[in-house]
């Protein structure tokens, strides 16, 4: 059982990561590799500051074309 939770908790981390990080263009954060990289595997602990998770439901949001 607790591989399970453990696998779900992989996948919605990397599942995080995966869209924050194509979306990261929509967000007002400075646009190094470095800061895009950073900020994408930090999401889960910096979803708590508020001014990050403006921009991380701007990122996650689909782009309308």
């Amino acid at each position: 059982m607790s591989t399970l939770i453990s696998l779900a908790l992989l996948i919605v981390y990397g599942g995080g990561i995966w869209k924050f990080w194509n979306g990261f263009d929509r967000t007002s954060f400075n646009r190094s590799f470095q800061n895009r990289l950073v900020l994408s595997l930090l999401w889960p602990a910096l979803i708590f500051n508020q001014p990050y998770r403006q921009n991380f439901t701007k990122a996650l949001k689909a782009s309308k074309r």
